[in-house]
This record gives structure tokens, C-alpha cells and sequence, in this order.
């Protein structure tokens, strides 16, 4: 029976089905705030059919959670519409990794469960986990580990902010050329849509690798989310792009696996 793994992240829910042996489908509806247990209990049952899946199939319930009010809301759709209770991470369901943050609560589960993640997924002493979300997050895992990491602006919430704070900009569309080339601008969209594609991409080239430099010895990087893939082309460093990192750390941890030791591999890749 499959496990549901859900990632309520500030701009969007992502739903994804498990079974043991990896992952199934996966689907995502906005993170509307005035959302009820009803409303998204409906959209859930609704969404799982598609793939082919009954409530009654769906043997537990696991989720990170970065809005708190929408965990209650959440849970009661779970409860109600599934028949199961919904854990969450870390509360609920622990990530086997040692926080050396200063203050271990302000650590979003997000950032734990990518973490957890990018160490299991790799056979090296240090790892990278970069998430483009709402913000983009670097976070450092050594050994067993998490030393915690930085926090930057995202690419979509940054070009939000200048286009409140602007008038009749022009719609942008925010890809790399197809050349990957780097060209001056000849109109406004393509000035931003060069300054943000080019400036981000430079931006997690140079934090990644002073990060790398701190963390030492072998270090592997892994990059998520909506824009990893898009960035992937003209940043170097993004050489490794799993886009479903985050639910899989969640199956993993619904399966209760344990961090690898660290392998003997040395670079940073």
C-alpha cells in the first residue's frame, strides 16, 4: 500500500505517492491560506483518483511543512478524506541527522528533510543541498551532520519585488538563451531576463563555492526545485539536478533509513 508524502511549501502543496521501492506520481496545488479540511480533502481524493488511487489504498501519511496554519488544515483533510493520521517532520517523524544549527527549532522542515536527502543520496563526506523555492537555500550536510547553510533570495520573489516597486515592465519570461551565451540586452525583457537568468546563476556558482571551500575535503552538490533545471545549463556547479529530492528524503524517512557513512570520492561536482 502507498504512503502519501506531502511538501507544503509557501507557494505551493506538492502531493506525492510512494511505495518502498521509490516513488509514484506526483501533483502540486497552490498553498491557498483559505483553504479548508473539505476543500483540500476534495482536491486530494479528487487528484489521487486520477492516478489511479483510492482513499482507502493509502496506508500513512507523511509531511514537511513551512506555513503553520495550514498543518491543522491539512491534517484534518488527511484525517477525514483518507482515514489517516498525517505525521510531520520533525515532530512526528525525526530526521536522523545531527542539527548544529544555534537554534535547532528555526530550521525549516524543508531544509531538514532536503538535507537528509542530499546525504542519502551520495556517497560523500560533505554535501550541498541548493533549493530554488520561494527563497533559494544552500544547506551544508557533513558526515551526519547538518551545519546548516545560507539563505538567498528566489528568483521569482526577487523579480516580484521589482516589478511592484516598478512600472509597465514587460512580461518576462526568465529562460537562458539557447545559446547559453550571455549577450547585452537590446530591450527591457530581455535586460532583466538576462540580468536575473545570468546574475542568479553567477550568484549560486560564487556561494557554492565558498561554501565548498568551508566545508573541506569531498564535497558533492545537489540542486532542487522550480528552477535548478533551468539554471542548470549556464551554472556549472548544478551538475547533479533531482527535482523530487525533497519527497524523496520524506520516503526514505517514512522507510526509516539511516544516513551512509561517507565515502573516500574528493571534488566538488
Amino acid at each position: 500500500m502507498p504512503a502519501l508524502l506531502i511538501d507544503v511549501g509557501n507557494t505551493n502543496i506538492k502531493f506525492g505517492l510512494a511505495e518502498r521501492q521509490g516513488l509514484g506520481p506526483s501533483f502540486a496545488v497552490p498553498t491557498d491560506r483559505a483553504a479548508t479540511p473539505d476543500s483540500l480533502g476534495l482536491t486530494l481524493v479528487t487528484a489521487l483518483a486520477l492516478h489511479g488511487c483510492a482513499p482507502a489504498d493509502v496506508e500513512t501519511a507523511v509531511a514537511s511543512c513551512v506555513v503553520p496554519p495550514m498543518a491543522p488544515v491539512l491534517a484534518g483533510a488527511v484525517s477525514r478524506y483518507l482515514g489517516v493520521r498525517l505525521r510531520f517532520v520533525p515532530t512526528d517523524v525525526p530526521v536522523p541527522l545531527k542539527n548544529l544549527y544555534g537554534r535547532p527549532h528555526e530550521v525549516g522542515a524543508d531544509r531538514l528533510v532536503t538535507a537528509y536527502a542530499g546525504r542519502m543520496a551520495v556517497d560523500a563526506a560533505g554535501v550541498i543541498v541548493i533549493d530554488f523555492g520561494t527563497a533559494t537555500n544552500f544547506d551544508c550536510v557533513r558526515d551526519d551532520a547538518f551545519l546548516g547553510g545560507l539563505i538567498c533570495p528566489g528568483l521569482l520573489t526577487s523579480l516580484s519585488g521589482l516589478v511592484s516597486k516598478t512600472a509597465k515592465l514587460p512580461h518576462v519570461a526568465l529562460d537562458p538563451p539557447a545559446d547559453g551565451a550571455l549577450s547585452i540586452g537590446r530591450s527591457t525583457s530581455e535586460c532583466i531576463n538576462q540580468g536575473f537568468v545570468f546574475g542568479f546563476a553567477d550568484m549560486v556558482q560564487g556561494v557554492t563555492t565558498r561554501l565548498a571551500a568551508h566545508l573541506g575535503g569531498e564535497v558533492r552538490v545537489l540542486a532542487t526545485g522550480g528552477f535548478a533545471e533551468k539554471l542548470a545549463p549556464i551554472c556549472p556547479v548544478l551538475r547533479d539536478v533531482r527535482p523530487d529530492l525533497l519527497l524523496e528524503g520524506l520516503r526514505r524517512l517514512w522507510l526509516g533509513h539511516q544516513p551512509p557513512r561517507a565515502g573516500t570520492k574528493k571534488g566538488l561536482s
